[in-house]
C-alpha cells in the first residue's frame, strides 16, 4: 500500500519526490495476448508508468449493452505485473484518432453539439457508463495495492469548449464513484486552452511535441505551483489516407525529450507504442487551422512513428529515448518496484510468420446479397436517414431511390455527403462521389433506379466537427429537385461474424471482380506476426479468422494490414475481404519487413 499525492513542486510517493516517466499504450489497440510483451518493452525503454485511454463506444456499442467491459481491469493488472504504475484517462471523450473521439454514435447522433456539456441528456449516459467502468480503476488505486496513480478529468477540454460546470461535474462524478488518487487535466500550452480546460484545485498538465521551456512557462502563468508534467509528448504523428507516411528524426525527438526532463518535469510519451486501430475504429480529422475543412480519414495503422513500432519492435527512436531516460531513472522514485526500469532487459521479440502464404479468392457474394443477409432492417422515408438513425457505427449504408420520368438528363447530386458513395444507375456503376465531388460526372435521365453505397471513412475525433452525422445528410438532388421515398439499409462491420458469414452462399467470382465479399484460405505452417497485402484491390475491409484487421485503401499511406500472431493458427486460415469498388487478384501474408507477394 502506498500514497501518491501532488506536492508544491513534485509528485510525492509516501512523501518522497518522484518523477513519472510514462508512456502511452492503448490496451484496445494491442491484442491482449501481446500486452505483456509491449509492457515489458516500456520497462526496457526506461519507463516506470503506462498511460491508457478508455474508448466508451468500444465498450458500450448500444445503450446498456456492454462489450468486454472488464478489459481495462485486466490491462491494469498486467501493468502491475510488469512493474509499472498506471495513469487512466477514461474520458468520456478521448480523441486518440479514434472513431468519434470515443463517444458512442447512439449518443452523438441525437445530441450533436450538446455533447461535452453539462446538458443532462449527455451527463446521464456518462454517469451510467462511469458507474460501470470506474470500479475497475477504484479497486486498483495505489492506496489499495494497485498501480493507478492518477485519473484524468475529460480530455483536452480547452480545445473544445468553456463549460466549467461540465468539468466540475465530471470531477465530482469521479470522486463520488470512489476515485481517491489525484485528478488532472491536460490541454495545449495556450492561454485559452488552459483557462477553459483546467479545474480549480486539480492538477493541470500540458501537451506538446517540442518547446518545453515555453510550454511550461505558459503553464506556470496559470499554475504557479505544483509538479510540471507533459501529459502528451508527441514524439511522432499519425497518418491520413492519401498522404505520405509521417516520420520524426529520432535524434531531434530525443533532444525534445531531454528538454522536458531538464526542466525537472515528468513526462508521458505519446505514443510509446501505438498499435493498430483494427475493426474499422480509426477516426478522422478536418483540415484547416480550426479543423473545419476537408475530411482527413486516419489510416488503420496507429504506428505513430513511435519508439516501439506497430509490431512491437524497438526502433532507432527507442534506443535514443532509452539513452536519455537512463540518465533520469535513478531519481524517478522507482524503488517501489523490484528493479530499475532503465536496467530492464529487452524482452524477446514475438514470433513472426514462419513462411509466406498467398491465395486467390475462392468464393464471392454480391454486395447487395451481403447487405440483405447481414444488414439491418430496410427503412423507407421521405428523406434519407443518417447512419446514426440506422444504428450504424462502422460500416456502410445502401440507399435506393427512383428518379421519376420521363424526364431529360439532369445532374444528380448528394450535397452534404459523408463520406464516400459508389453510385449505380439501373444496375450500372456510374461513379464515385465524395464531399468534394458530390455530383455524378454524367447527367441521369428518368425514369431510373439509383443505388448509392455510402461508407463512413471514420467519424471526426477532434475539433468543432465532432459529433457530426454520417450518410446522405443533405438529401439527394436531381437538378434542383429533392428525391423522396428513399429506402436505406445499414451494414455494420460488427455483423461480420463467422456464423453469419458461414450462412452466405458463396459462388465463383466474376472475371471483372466487382464489389462484394470475397473468401479465401491461407495455409500457415508456423503462426506468428504477419502483414496482409491486397495488391490491386481497391478499398474495403479484411478479416482473418473472424478478426477484423481494419480498412485497406489503394491511395496509401498504408500498404498492408498488421495481423497479430495470436489471430493465426497452424494450417488453414480463413480470409474475408469486403471490397467496395473493384477487387484485385492475390491475397498475400508475409512476415513484417518482408516483401509482400514476393
Amino acid at each position: 500500500m502506498a500514497e501518491f499525492s501532488v506536492g508544491e513542486k513534485d509528485f510525492l510517493l509516501d512523501g518522497r519526490p518522484v518523477r513519472l516517466l510514462s508512456g502511452a499504450l492503448h490496451y484496445f489497440r494491442v491484442h491482449e495476448e501481446q500486452w505483456g510483451h509491449r509492457l515489458a518493452m516500456l520497462r526496457a525503454m526506461g519507463l516506470n508508468c503506462v498511460e491508457t485511454y478508455v474508448p466508451w463506444n468500444l465498450h458500450e456499442p448500444s445503450p446498456g449493452t456492454y462489450a468486454d467491459p472488464g478489459a481495462l481491469g485486466r490491462f491494469l493488472d498486467a501493468a502491475r505485473a510488469a512493474g509499472l504504475w498506471a495513469i487512466v484517462r477514461p474520458g468520456p471523450y478521448i480523441c486518440a484518432e479514434w472513431e468519434n473521439g470515443g463517444l458512442p454514435h447512439w449518443l452523438t447522433g441525437p445530441l450533436g453539439r450538446r455533447v461535452r456539456t453539462a446538458d443532462e441528456d449527455f451527463l446521464g449516459p456518462v454517469e451510467r457508463w462511469f458507474a460501470r467502468l470506474l470500479p475497475q480503476v477504484v479497486e486498483r488505486q495505489i492506496d489499495r495495492g494497485g498501480p493507478v496513480l492518477m485519473v484524468q478529468i475529460e480530455n483536452e477540454y480547452g480545445s473544445w469548449g468553456s463549460d466549467a460546470v461540465y468539468l466540475r461535474r465530471i470531477a465530482a462524478l469521479l470522486r463520488s464513484l470512489g476515485v481517491r488518487v489525484p485528478l488532472f487535466t491536460s490541454d495545449g500550452p495556450e492561454d485559452h486552452m488552459l483557462t477553459a480546460g483546467s479545474v480549480p484545485g486539480e492538477l493541470a498538465t500540458v501537451n506538446f511535441g517540442s518547446g518545453a521551456r515555453g510550454a511550461f512557462e505558459t503553464l506556470r502563468q496559470h499554475r504557479p505551483s505544483g509538479p510540471l508534467m507533459c501529459m502528451e509528448f508527441w514524439c511522432g504523428w499519425f497518418d491520413h489516407w492519401g498522404e505520405e507516411h509521417t516520420a520524426r528524426d529520432p535524434g531531434e525527438a530525443a533532444k525534445a525529450l531531454r528538454e522536458i526532463l531538464e526542466a525537472g518535469a515528468s513526462v508521458n510519451i505519446y505514443l510509446a507504442h501505438g498499435g493498430t486501430s483494427a475493426g474499422g475504429w480509426a477516426g478522422a480529422n478536418r483540415s484547416g487551422s480550426v479543423q473545419d475543412g476537408a475530411l482527413e480519414p486516419t489510416v488503420t495503422s496507429y504506428d505513430y512513428d513511435a519508439p516501439i513500432d506497430e509490431e512491437g519492435r524497438p526502433t532507432a527512436k527507442f534506443h535514443a529515448f532509452r539513452a536519455v531516460l537512463a540518465e533520469y531513472a535513478a531519481g524517478a522514485g522507482q524503488a517501489e518496484y523490484a528493479e530499475q526500469a532503465a536496467g530492464a532487459p529487452l524482452p524477446g521479440a514475438p514470433p513472426v510468420l514462419g513462411a509466406p502464404a498467398r491465395t486467390e479468392p475462392a468464393g464471392w457474394v454480391p454486395l447487395g446479397t451481403v447487405c440483405d443477409a447481414l444488414g439491418g432492417p430496410e427503412r423507407e422515408g421521405r428523406v434519407p436517414p443518417s447512419f446514426e438513425e440506422l444504428d450504424v457505427d462502422r460500416g456502410l449504408v445502401r440507399y435506393r431511390v427512383r428518379i421519376p420520368g420521363p424526364r431529360r438528363p439532369y445532374p444528380l447530386r448528394a450535397p452534404g455527403l459523408r463520406d464516400r458513395a459508389v453510385v449505380y444507375v439501373d444496375g450500372v456503376r456510374a461513379g464515385v462521389l465524395s464531399e468534394d465531388h458530390d455530383t455524378l460526372p454524367e447527367p441521369v435521365a428518368g425514369p431510373a433506379g439509383v443505388e448509392l453505397w455510402v461508407e463512413s471513412l471514420g467519424r471526426v475525433n477532434y475539433g468543432p466537427r465532432l459529433a457530426e452525422s454520417k450518410g446522405l445528410t443533405g438529401g439527394l438532388l436531381h437538378e434542383r429537385q429533392y428525391l423522396h421515398g428513399v429506402r436505406a439499409r445499414g451494414l455494420r462491420l460488427s455483423s461480420f461474424v463467422p456464423v453469419a458469414v458461414a450462412g452466405l452462399a458463396f459462388g465463383e467470382a466474376p472475371r471483372d471482380r466487382p464489389a462484394g465479399l470475397y473468401r479465401g484460405s491461407l495455409t500457415v505452417p508456423a503462426p506468428g506476426d504477419a502483414r496482409l497485402s491486397l495488391p490491386g484491390w481497391g478499398r474495403g475491409f479484411a478479416w482473418v479468422n473472424g478478426h477484423c484487421l481494419g480498412r485497406y485503401w489503394w491511395v496509401g499511406a498504408q500498404e498492408s494490414l498488421f495481423v497479430p500472431g495470436p489471430v493465426l493458427r497452424e494450417g488453414a486460415n480463413e480470409v474475408w475481404v469486403l471490397e467496395l469498388e473493384e477487387a484485385g487478384g492475390e491475397i498475400c501474408l508475409a512476415a513484417p519487413g518482408t516483401a509482400p507477394c514476393a
